[in-house]
């Protein structure tokens, strides 16, 4: 089966309250699916006589601020049988949970936790849901929109004490200061 059979295929067969709409595009097809049904939608296509994704190649959060489910949770597959690529999307809100799917995609569980470490959505009975990418102590999420850029604290090594430090991070107001004239008018002076 091709690219396309699949695609047709699958909106044929799958239930609506599953997948609310399908593209498909020449890199492979995408499925937009709410938070309560990621996990039978993916068990469908990894054991579907014509679907056989037999990868999850992973799973990343994207932060949209201006929408109201500001999280967008992708579950990339590989079907190495058909060679399809499909892309599974679900939008979340910071309450809601999604469902994992670490049973059929063992190696989900990676990804699992890094999407909940840097953009903080968090699956329901995840088997090991703990920082992944970050340190135990850090606060906030990353990759998160509203997260500043210079983070919370600031970790350095300490020469003296011979060992490394956590501190608040402490911005000077000398290095807020802008100069705002431009360096292409003239200056007046009198």
């Amino acid at each position: 089966m091709d690219n396309q059979s699949i695609f047709q295929y699958s909106w044929e067969i799958l239930p609506k309250k599953w997948v609310h709409k399908m593209k498909r595009s020449e890199h492979g097809n995408r499925s937009y699916t709410n938070t309560d049904y990621p996990f039978p939608l993916l068990c469908f296509l990894k054991w579907h006589t014509y679907t056989r994704v037999q990868v999850s190649i992973d799973i990343c959060g994207v932060d949209h601020p201006s929408r109201k489910r500001r999280f967008e949770v992708v579950h990339n597959l590989l079907s190495t049988r058909y060679n399809s690529r499909i892309r599974v999307q679900t939008s979340a809100d910071e309450v809601t949970r999604i469902s994992p799917v670490v049973s059929p995609f063992p190696s989900a569980g990676r990804w699992e936790r890094e999407v909940w470490d840097m953009s903080g959505v968090s699956s329901i009975n995840h088997p090991d849901l703990r920082r992944i990418s970050t340190d135990y102590g850090f606060e906030g999420h990353p990759l998160r929109k509203d997260f500043p850029l210079s983070g919370y604290v600031e970790v350095r090594y300490d020469d003296p004490e011979k060992r490394v430090v956590s501190e608040p991070i402490e911005m000077t107001q000398e290095f807020r200061y802008f100069d705002f004239a431009s360096p292409w008018e003239q200056r007046s002076d009198g």
